[in-house]
């Protein structure tokens, strides 16, 4: 099967520091189910042409986990663009998938004239263009016809993409999308390919139209791994109920990161270092958290064991050097009972979390919170029930999840209320764009240890 990327920047040959590949080379590859080559048929100043090329060996396709509809003895595996290329593509062209180039840094960070071909490709020309049309390339889908005494159109496409991207977008649409058109992976679909597709999809997944039949195809149908792929796209960008709806005023940002950014800048104004992310899900907030090297110990907590684990892998800890890992810890707890491990820090942050604690079990966190872990600051941010008439067809609460959504006057009078209770002062703000009327889409209060109680 074959896959060529042509430029016509000039000099085109520049493409070779950009796929760390040497143009006046061919390279050789072994990949699991045979073997890769990348090959320069043209290579000029005006026009240079990468062609990889995957030669399946059928003895070697016979041993991955048998995934096809077809026979493992006759099927279209060696011709026809799948998951095997998409594969072979991450092993050739790995630093290029990751935008990097030692030699040409600057180029490898701007778009530049492409033209991606793809000869044989399962798929319909219509799912062809939904899949690519919205990542900025135009896109040329042929049907390939049958044999002339067989009359009619095969089930596969000839491929041409031609725009202006970066090498590694391009590459990353590649190595997502052609499994997605074949739908039909050749090895085992484990929970690790969460964060490949996450990976790969960076920047350009979240707002995709057909995000979910991506993500639910190339996990191999796994509703599990969908859904959770699909939440943390929903955490990390922007939730098609926030983020996607027609708001008063334009956003600079989506919601989801505005409210981090808020959240690290009230952390900031403590001066904590020591901080605990409790309800800390899937991560999001810990992988901010990380980047901010004033934080010398991080502690995520949830109740949920599987939320821990995905919050594991997107932070790659079993990867990271020592110092950064003694940085960090996961543990499960559940935030409505008391627990030692969580005494003694800076600062504790409940990011979107109590919306999701029944009303009558909110006292039991707020004496676990603010009374026995006791930080020196608590940030807590949550929906502002009262903007929630400009998000479009919404006739409940923003997740079907939330026990309870507050107005402005209702956060606000518990803050206080909690504030006094135990010896803290409690200062709220809005988040988002503001609404003359309406105010913020979320509401924020720090707490911070009343100094005066404590003496």
């Amino acid at each position: 099967m074959l896959l060529t990327l042509t430029t016509t920047h000039r000099p085109a040959t520049d493409l070779g520091y950009l796929l760390v590949k040497h143009p006046a080379k061919v390279h050789t590859f072994d990949v699991p189910t045979g073997t890769a080559y990348v090959m320069y048929p043209e290579a000029t100043e005006d026009r240079c042409t990468a062609a990889l090329m995957l030669d399946v060996d059928p003895q070697r396709l016979r041993a991955q986990r048998d995934a096809f509809e077809l026979s493992q003895y006759v099927n279209d595996r060696p011709y026809a663009a799948s998951s095997l290329l998409a594969s072979a593509l991450a092993k050739v062209f790995r630093s290029a998938l990751r935008g990097a180039s030692k030699d040409r840094p600057d180029l490898a960070a701007v778009p530049i004239p492409l033209e991606i071909h793809v000869p044989v490709l399962r798929g319909t020309v219509e799912l062809v263009n939904r899949l690519f049309g919205p990542l900025g390339w135009d896109v040329t889908a042929t049907r390939i016809p049958l044999e002339p005494e067989i009359g009619g159109d095969s089930r596969y496409v000839d491929l041409r993409l031609t725009g202006e991207l970066r090498v590694a977008d391009a590459l990353n649409h590649l190595y997502v999308l052609l499994p997605v058109l074949d739908d039909g992976k050749h090895y085992w679909v484990a929970p690790d390919e969460i964060e490949k597709l996450l990976r790969s999809g960076e920047g350009w997944l979240a707002g995709h139209p057909e995000k979910v039949l991506i993500a639910r195809r190339y996990l191999a149908h796994r509703k599990s791994y969908a859904t959770t792929a699909l939440q943390i796209l929903a955490e990390d960008e922007a939730p098609a109920t926030e983020e996607e709806a027609e708001l008063p005023v334009p956003r600079r940002a989506p919601l989801a990161e505005q409210r981090r950014d808020a959240v690290l800048a009230a952390l900031e104004e403590t001066g904590a270092g020591r901080v605990l992310d409790l309800g800390c899900g899937g991560g999001a907030l810990l992988t901010a958290l990380m980047k901010q090297r004033s934080f010398t110990e991080i502690v995520g907590a949830d109740v949920s064991s599987r939320a821990l684990e995905i919050a594991a892998r997107r932070l790659r800890i079993d990867r990271l050097p020592d110092r950064q890992r003694d940085r960090i810890r996961l543990i499960q707890t559940a935030l409505t009972y008391r627990d030692d491990r969580l005494r003694g820090f800076d600062a504790a942050v409940l990011m979107e979390v109590i919306e999701h604690v029944d009303l009558a079990r909110l006292p039991a966190l707020e004496m676990a919170v603010f009374g026995h872990a006791r930080p020196g600051a608590v940030v807590v941010t949550t929906p502002n029930a009262e903007y929630n008439v400009h998000y479009e067809g919404l006739t409940g609460m923003r997740h079907s999840d939330h026990r309870f959504e507050w107005t402005r006057a209702e956060f606000a009078a518990w803050a206080e209320r909690v504030a006094a209770e135990h010896g803290y002062t409690v200062t709220i703000r809005g988040v988002g764009e503001e609404h003359e009327a309406t105010g913020a889409p979320t509401q924020l209060a720090l707490f911070t240890i009343d100094e005066k109680n404590e003496a």
